[in-house]
């Protein structure tokens, strides 16, 4: 099964919610150094198409090429690979020049490179984690190549967002990768322990040293196309090391100490205060860059014939759904797990999704009274006294939620819903898992629900169409179903393709409203509080342009710089 993963990034009109961390964004007077950042967990491969993970996906912005990019605070479509391109009168059929560009090793990128890499995207035993995402209406984008430097790319219908959807499609080299595809093991292609003679790309950047557990380097591409504004090369940076830190309070040590550039998760609510006093000692660089556009929320396993349901079909009953949300204190969980820097949510769309979010949605109370009452009609009540509900055997109704190990706001809000949920007497077991076992567990759909998520890197709902299509790999309540498996799914599949069909802003924004509506009255997944995001990096960092979207600060690698050397 196809799951988590970065889903497509589209065009972005995210306004106040960003500011540079120096005025103007300055490069670097000088280029060289190395940036050092942080990571939670190690990717277990590097070939972004087959492996849905953030590490796989950071290490690709670094090292490879795109057709585009979308550049996170504006939302403008810039010219990466290819250069320029035309619209046909059909609304539909785009032809794109290419730029003259050598791979890392000094093949030169043509056109099959691209027909190639769309190849591979969509070839079924590769079952790529993007490939549902770079469908439009289920139907795959047609490529070919005219010539070297041209291209023909068709859609499949008229898509809204348009090419934005290009910039999560690493472009790959043919002449590294094609007998892999040809032999059906692509997906094995370009692992941790590959040889770097395996490796070829277009990026400012190309892998070097390798520690398991430690570190991977990334090295300046000497053969990289791009250059700044009066003509020197970039990058400006010599490299580009991420370590591998798995707990976070060692992150935030790291960081205050100054043996640390960036950490790539955000940061904690708790750790304000320390790294407000590091700002004020010129240690570090702090920007408040608005509300997280990619909350966490709690799914329910609504998969038909679910091992977890049998003898439970309250479990996949929409009152208990509703009845959770009701029970929860949204403001109690954003004063005392965020200490007041988030918002209270009740669906995915946030007040960073900008003209999406509609705030004047209707949306539950907090009413345990009325929580209680919606359990008693699914058989759930307290019928011995103790305090705890039981079911209609005389069992107790446990819960159990499977979360990230580690993370300590996830951790911290499932407690918290715990102790208010006891409150209805709902028993809440909290199981917290390090990231492979908790995906594992999702995979094989054991489990009864789930807090956690993936980062949508957009604002734009059509590129995140995989969370609200019935047949989308991040469904996460019951994922990629071949038919809608109830009614509500499917007016939402209708409406979504509402939004998808048309360039009219204002149609667009109406049809998802009324997706929000359908979502909000089923409610197979349970949100709580937007994070306000905060992101921290050392003072000695230049030319940096930060976003709410993931990656926050590294979408725009090549302009990095770094003054004086790091601290060891």
């Amino acid at each position: 099964m196809r799951r988590f993963g970065l889903a497509i990034l589209a065009l972005v009109a995210v306004f106040g919610l960003y500011r540079f961390f120096r005025a103007g964004s300055p490069a670097p007077d000088a280029g060289g150094g190395r940036l050092v950042i942080t990571q939670r967990t190690e990717p277990s491969s590097f070939n972004r198409l087959a492996v849905p993970q953030f590490g796989a996906e950071l290490v690709s912005r670094l090292t490879n090429g795109y057709l585009i990019r979308v550049n996170r605070p504006t939302g403008a479509i810039e010219p990466a690979l290819a250069t320029e391109w035309t619209l046909a009168d059909d609304g539909m059929t785009y032809t794109m020049k290419l730029r003259a560009a050598e791979f890392s090793d000094g093949t030169p990128f043509t056109a099959a490179d691209v027909v190639f890499t769309f190849r591979a995207l969509y070839d079924p035993k590769v079952a790529s984690a993007i490939a549902s995402g770079m469908k439009v209406g289920d139907q795959p984008i047609v490529v070919r190549a005219l010539d070297e430097r041209t291209i023909l790319l068709k859609f499949p219908a008229i898509y809204g967002p348009g090419l934005s959807i290009l910039d999560a499609l690493p472009i790959l080299p043919k002449h590294k990768l094609e007998a892999a595809l040809d032999a059906g093991t692509f997906a094995a292609a370009w692992g941790v322990t590959a040889p770097l003679s395996d490796f070829a790309g277009l990026g400012p950047f190309v892998l070097g040293e390798r520690v398991a557990g430690q570190h991977v380097t990334l090295a300046k591409n000497p053969r990289y196309w791009g250059k700044d504004a009066a003509g020197r090369p970039l990058p400006y940076l010599d490299a580009i090391n991420i370590e591998y830190v798995p707990e976070q309070n060692a992150e935030m040590l790291r960081l205050e100490a100054g043996t640390t550039d960036l950490i790539t998760d955000q940061i904690r609510p708790e750790d304000v205060a320390s790294l407000e006093r590091a700002k004020a000692d010129g240690k570090v660089q702090l920007v408040d860059a608005g509300v997280s556009v990619d909350p966490v929320g709690l799914w329910f396993n609504l998969v038909p014939d679910a091992p977890a349901a049998k003898g439970r079909a309250w479990l996949q009953a929409e009152e208990l759904r509703h009845a959770i949300s009701l029970a929860v204190d949204r403001q109690k969980i954003v004063d005392t797990v965020f200490l007041g820097a988030a918002e209270p949510i009740y669906n995915p769309v946030t007040r960073g999704h900008a003209q999406w979010f509609a705030p004047d949605l209707p949306h539950p109370a907090h009413d345990p009274a009325r929580a209680k009452a919606l359990l008693e009609s699914i058989g759930l009540k307290d019928r011995n006294n103790d305090g705890v509900i039981d079911d209609a055997g005389g069992k107790t109704a446990h819960l159990s939620v499977i979360t990230r190990k580690g993370n300590t706001i996830l951790e911290r809000t499932m407690a918290n819903v715990q102790e208010q949920l006891r409150a209805i007497g709902l028993t809440l077991d909290v199981v917290a898992l390090e990231r492979d076992a908790l995906l594992a567990q999702f995979g094989k759909g054991e489990y009864d629900t789930i807090y956690y998520g993936a980062p949508f890197s957009s604002v734009d709902p059509t590129v995140n169409a995989d969370l609200w299509l019935s047949s989308g790999a991040f469904h996460f309540w019951n994922p990629q179903q071949t038919k809608p498996a109830t009614p509500w799914e499917k007016e939402i599949d209708d409406l979504m393709q509402q939004v998808a069909s048309t360039t009219d802003m204002t149609a667009r924004v109406q049809a998802f409203r009324k997706v929000q509506e359908v979502f909000n009255a089923h409610e197979p997944m349970v949100f709580f509080a937007a994070a306000k995001v905060t992101i921290a990096m050392s003072s000695r960092v230049t030319g940096a342009s930060p976003a709410t979207l993931q990656p926050q600060v590294l979408w725009k690698p090549e302009t990095l710089g770094v003054g004086g050397p790091i601290k060891r």
